[in-house]
Order: structure tokens, then C-alpha cells, then sequence
């Protein structure tokens, strides 16, 4: 259980451990320039009581977005992504998520440039199945969360 300020949130972060806030904290200081712009639509999900964290340690790693409620990662693909042995830890690192019942998305950075609104509309349909009652563990309730026909860790509708 972790503690911010006087709100106790329980298992934000999901057995983190401390090493990982220290590299979150750099991580936040340089940003990419496709996570700026993804960031300031995210920070609009607010008000919809959908919190998205920017880079955020949870389990072994910092996910570059993370809203706890529904338990969804947003990750942010540079071209290092594009090596084979990268896309393979990528793949394993989702899976290691999943196991905990979180969501992994990616996007590419060109993706999130060149094409925002269908970005963001792809992100609005994983708020709404995630969140819906009907979904296992729906409303941000525990539970296993897929999409038949989906694959975490590869970007969604092409």
C-alpha cells in the first residue's frame, strides 16, 4: 500500500521497486516529443475520472502512461522498437503485465504525430471496453482483462 499525501492508494504500483521511482523521475524530465503530445490529451481523460500517470513504475518497469482504474499501459514506441531483440522484451513485458491483469497498448511515435485523432480514438475504445460492467473486472474492478482477437504489446488496428 502506498501513501500520496493523505490519499492512500492501494497497489498503484504494484510491487515497484524503489530503484524504479528514481529512473521514473529522469524518464519525466525528457520526455519525447510524441509523449508531450500524448500527455497533454491524456491529462483531458481527468475529468472523465480516467487518471493517467506519466512514466510510472509498476511491477519491473516504468510505463510510459498508466491509469490505474482500469489498469491500461500506453506505451510509446521510438525506433529503437524497431529491433528484433527489442520488440522480443517488448512481447515478454507485456506478457509479465498481463499477468497482473494490465492492459498494454503501443503506439508508435510517427503514429502519434502524424495521425493523433485516430491514436486517441483507438485509446477511447480501450477506456470504454475496459471500463464497461460488462467487461470481466469491468469499471476498474479486479479481474483478467483481454480483447478476443487482440494481442497486447502490437499496435491495435492498423
Amino acid at each position: 500500500m502506498v501513501y500520496l499525501g493523505r490519499t492512500k492508494v492501494k497497489d498503484m504500483f504494484i510491487d515497484a521497486k524503489p530503484e524504479l521511482f528514481k529512473l521514473a523521475r529522469g524518464y519525466r524530465k525528457n520526455p519525447t516529443e510524441a509523449e508531450k503530445v500524448l500527455w497533454e490529451h491524456l491529462r483531458l481523460f481527468r475529468k472523465d475520472g480516467f487518471v493517467f500517470r506519466r512514466q510510472h513504475p509498476v511491477v519491473f518497469f516504468v510505463a510510459d502512461f498508466y491509469c490505474h482504474r482500469i489498469k491500461l499501459v500506453i506505451e510509446v514506441d521510438g525506433g529503437i522498437h524497431t529491433d528484433p531483440r527489442i520488440q522480443e522484451y517488448d512481447e515478454n513485458r507485456s506478457g509479465e503485465l498481463e499477468r497482473y491483469g494490465i492492459t498494454v497498448i503501443r503506439f508508435k511515435n510517427e503514429e502519434i504525430i502524424s495521425n493523433l485523432e485516430q491514436v486517441l480514438s483507438r485509446i477511447r475504445l480501450y477506456i470504454s471496453e475496459l471500463s464497461s460492467p460488462s467487461h470481466p473486472g469491468g469499471g476498474g474492478k479486479e479481474g483478467v482483462r483481454c480483447f478476443a482477437g487482440y494481442r497486447s504489446g502490437l499496435t491495435v488496428f492498423p
